[in-house]
This record gives structure tokens, C-alpha cells and sequence, in this order.
């Protein structure tokens, strides 16, 4: 920066006051652009203020097929120029050749550039173009011309210029590196969500590789987000991993579960209370949305809400205000709000229980969290991590115990298998773990049952099975199947 002034101290010298002026403002300018488009922009407005033209263009030169685009083109109006042809690429040219600012007063009468047909045409008389260099090669070009003989045009402003379009080429190097650097930043974070975990969530399978990215991609926004999945899957565990990703990650998380509560308890529990709102209510409180200000606010179960309190928190979504019990006073915040249910709102909303306003609110990035059942190639690493979580880092796990696992249901999903793990560490005596240390809850209620067809087949076929001690002949001729479909679904389970 030091050789730039130095090389350029005889054209600070010579710089009129509107000249210093326009050049402090550029400055200014240079300071807060962070794109190229809104740089030249502004760079424009400044070449054709300060020379008073009435025309001004800004082209990128592009070397290997000796063209030129437009960046922007402006007239002293502030309209706007799409059409290149209406500037003389001939003088573009001259510029590119010379590598220098050019000047020229009378460019009807020059016999080098009358001969151009868009000097023709527009009837230009007077011209002053620059270059704009980067890394030594000429990156774009300034022009600005009239249709007047400009006296405005003068030796004085062609060195202005020549300033000027060094301060350009120092704010264009700066920004196109940001660019770039910014371009690579978003590739190594879509590389980084492909390839590693979110903290606390478990597995390899494709589809949590899949909602792994989704949760990425989402923590770095302040969409609200509406997490679904059966009860157990693990809702909670990502909406803390999108605001532990997220730029709030050093303010506060807090979750607040919205089934079996009464209406008015949660109402209080949400948006606080005012002293003497209610009988018990001796000083102010302060609700949990207030407490979360600034970090990230989880309603689990938010279909099981009333209507009125329903009500309430669309309001706190679309003003981001609430008012505590018993107090007429607005207090403002900034909460982000993830949602989390098992039941299915839209069929909720077609009932009439719940607002259909507040569920697109809510619904702006819905994410699903997989079952247990879906990503059965997980439970093995699952099982092992959580022994190894329970304190038994030198247990190992037999293959029929895993084959066991995998071969269950899991209406209870993840919260489930971490019980049924806690138990086969309680009955197992040494360090290995075995099948028979898995007990599986059978199914009680069919009615209640959330899996596949297939996953129902399997079930239905395990418990009638047992029943009838194993014998597959009384078993086929309770199911009105062949004994062949037996053997063919036992074969599926890998127990034949």
C-alpha cells in the first residue's frame, strides 16, 4: 500500500478539492462493499459525478476470447444501459492495448475512431476511458463519454481517473479474494456435512447421513423449524444439535414439554406471570421465551396445546412480543422456535384443533427424525455406545444378541432400546452380552402398533409362534397360511 501512494504522489498533488471529495466518499465505499456488481456500481456514479459526463460503463475484459461484458451501465439520469453496442468497442480496444488512461476531446474529427460506427451513431464527441488492472492484466474498463465537447474532460480528471482506477483494482483484488474464499468455506461445509456426525446423534445409515445434512443446512438459517417422528426417536437431541450449529449456540437452549400439562400452568411456565395475576403468584416471574432471549426456545408435544394458547404463541412468532399474566406491558424478544410432535398436524388442523395459521408458522422446514425400525443397520453401533455410556467399556455384544435387536420392532425406538440395554447389563454376569439377556417386550396392543406391514407379519408370526410352543403346522393353520410361508418368513429373520 505504501508503493501505491508513492508511485501515485504526483497525482494526489494535482486533485481538486471535488476530486478529494469523491474520492474520501469512494473510500467510504470501499470499506463496506462486499460484491463486485455493487462496487462498480458505485464506482460509475462517482466517474460520471466527478467528470460530469453523461454516459458511463464499466466492462469485464475477458482475455482468452477478447470480449468485453457489461457489468453496469449508467447515463447521468441513474437509467440504466444494457446494450453494449451503443458504446465503441474500438475505443474499449484502445484502451486494453495501451494499458494506460486515454483521453480524447474531439472524437468525431479523429479519423482513428470517427471510422467506429457506434461514434457514428450516438454522435460522441468527447471520451475518457481507463483501465482497470489486476495481477497485471487488464480485468474491465471505465468509459465515460458525451455527446458535448465536455471541458470537463481535462488532463486534471484523466489523472483523477488513473487514481481512481488503482483504488478499484485494490478493492476489486480485495473482494473477488473474499469471494473466493467464501465460495471454498461453502464447499468444505457441504463436505463436512456429508461426512461428519451431529453431536449426540448416533448412526450411519443413509437416512441419518440424510437428516444429518438437513439439520447442518437449517442450523445455519433462523427458520423455524417443526421436528416429527414417533415418540422415543430422538426429537429433542436435534433440535438441541440445530442450535448448537446455529450462530446462537452461546446463548441459551430451552425446551419445554407441552403434553399433560394443564393450560393455564403452561401459560405461566411460557410467558411468565405479573405479581398478583393469580392467587400463589407473590413476585414476577419471568417466562421460559423471555429466559431464552437471544438462543433457542423446543415446544415437544406442541399439538397437545389449546386453542387460546395457541393463540398466543402465533403471536410471539409473527411479532416476536409477548406479555406475561396479568401485565399490560409488550416486552420484545428474539427467540428462535423449533417445534417437535409423533401426531400428525394436518389432520389435526382438518379437525379443527389446531390453528391452521400456526401450523404453517410452525411447518416452515419440517424434518423428520427416522425410527428405530428404518435404520435397523444402526443398532448395533447404537448398543455399543451405549453400554459403553453405561460404564461397561469392556463388554463386548454376542452376534445373536444383535441379531435380536435387529429383528424387534422397536415401538419405542431409541428411549426404548437404551431401557432394554440397561436391563441385559443388570442380568448379565460377566463381560459378554448375550441374546438371552435381551428381554423384548412382546406387543400388548396391536391397535397402537406403528411399523410396516411386514414388520406386522413378522410380529404377528414371533407371537403365535410362541404360543404354540414353536410348532409351525398349528401355526400356519392359525394364520390360514402354508407351512412354506413359514419357513419362507422364518428364513427372512434368519432363524431357519
Amino acid at each position: 500500500m505504501n508503493n501505491f501512494f508513492a508511485d501515485n504522489i504526483t497525482h494526489i498533488k494535482n486533485l481538486t478539492k471535488d476530486e478529494f471529495e469523491s474520492l474520501f466518499e469512494f473510500t467510504e465505499i470501499l470499506n463496506s462493499a462486499t460484491r463486485q456488481e455493487s462496487l462498480v456500481e458505485d464506482a460509475i456514479d462517482i466517474v460520471i459525478k466527478v467528470i460530469n459526463a453523461e454516459r458511463g460503463l464499466f466492462v469485464k475484459y475477458d482475455e482468452v476470447n477478447d470480449s468485453f461484458s457489461i457489468v453496469t451501465a449508467r447515463k447521468i439520469s441513474n437509467e440504466s444501459i444494457t446494450d453494449l453496442h451503443e458504446f465503441s468497442s474500438g475505443i474499449l480496444q484502445k484502451v486494453i492495448k495501451e494499458k494506460k488512461p486515454l483521453l480524447y476531446h474531439d472524437v468525431m474529427s479523429d479519423p482513428h475512431l470517427s471510422q467506429f460506427e457506434s461514434v457514428q451513431i450516438q454522435r460522441i464527441k468527447s471520451v475518457i476511458g481507463v483501465p482497470i488492472v489486476r495481477d497485471g492484466k487488464v480485468w474491465g474498463v471505465i468509459i465515460a463519454d458525451s455527446q458535448l465537447d465536455r471541458r470537463e474532460f481535462t488532463e486534471e480528471n484523466l489523472l483523477f481517473l488513473g487514481f481512481f482506477s488503482n483504488l478499484v483494482s485494490l478493492a476489486l483484488d480485495r473482494i473477488i479474494k473474499l469471494e473466493e474464499l467464501e465460495k471454498e468455506n461453502q464447499i468444505l461445509t457441504n463436505r463436512l456435512q456429508s461426512v461428519f456426525e451431529i453431536p449426540d446423534m448416533i448412526g450411519e445409515s443413509a437416512i441419518m447421513h440424510s437428516l444429518s445434512q438437513l439439520l447442518y443446512k437449517v442450523a445455519l438459517t433462523d427458520t423455524t423449524v417443526l421436528i416429527t417422528g414417533e415418540s422415543g426417536t430422538g426429537k429433542e437431541i436435534a433440535a438441541k444439535a440445530i442450535h448448537d450449529l446455529s450462530k446462537r449456540n452461546d446463548k441459551p437452549f430451552l425446551a419445554q414439554f407441552c403434553g399433560s400439562i394443564p393450560d393455564n400452568l403452561l401459560e405461566s411456565e411460557l410467558f411468565g406471570y405479573k405479581k398478583g395475576a393469580f392467587t400463589g403468584a407473590n413476585t414476577d416471574k419471568q417466562g421460559l421465551l423471555e429466559a431464552a432471549d437471544g438462543g433457542t426456545f423446543f415446544l415437544d408435544e406442541i399439538a397437545d396445546i389449546s386453542i387460546a394458547l395457541q393463540a398466543k404463541l402465533l403471536r410471539v412468532l409473527e411479532n416476536k412480543e409477548i406479555i406475561r399474566l396479568g401485565d399490560v406491558k409488550v416486552r420484545k424478544i428474539n427467540v428462535r422456535i423449533i417445534t417437535a410432535t409423533n401426531k400428525d398436524l394436518q389432520a389435526l388442523v382438518k379437525e379443527g384443533s389446531f390453528r391452521e395459521d400456526l401450523f404453517y408458522r410452525l411447518n416452515v422446514f419440517p424434518i423428520k427424525v427416522p425410527p428405530l425400525r428404518e435404520r435397523r443397520s444402526d443398532i448395533a453401533l447404537l448398543t455399543s455406545f451405549f453400554i459403553k455410556k453405561m460404564g461397561k467399556k469392556d463388554m463386548s455384544i454376542d452376534p445373536a444378541a444383535i441379531k435380536k435387536l435387529e429383528s424387534y420392532y422397536w415401538p419405542g425406538n431409541v428411549r426404548q432400546l437404551i431401557n432394554i440395554i440397561q436391563r441385559a447389563l443388570i442380568l448379565c454376569d460377566g463381560n459378554k452380552l448375550l441374546a438371552e439377556h435381551i428381554i423384548l417386550e412382546e406387543a400388548t396392543d396391536m391397535e397402537n402398533f406403528q411399523g410396516t406391514l411386514r414388520e406386522f407379519e413378522m410380529l404377528l408370526l414371533k407371537k403365535r409362534l410362541e404360543e404354540l410352543n414353536g410348532n409351525r403346522t398349528l401355526t400356519a393353520k392359525s394364520l390360514d397360511v402354508s407351512v412354506r410361508w413359514i419357513q419362507l418368513k422364518l428364513k427372512e429373520l434368519g432363524e431357519q
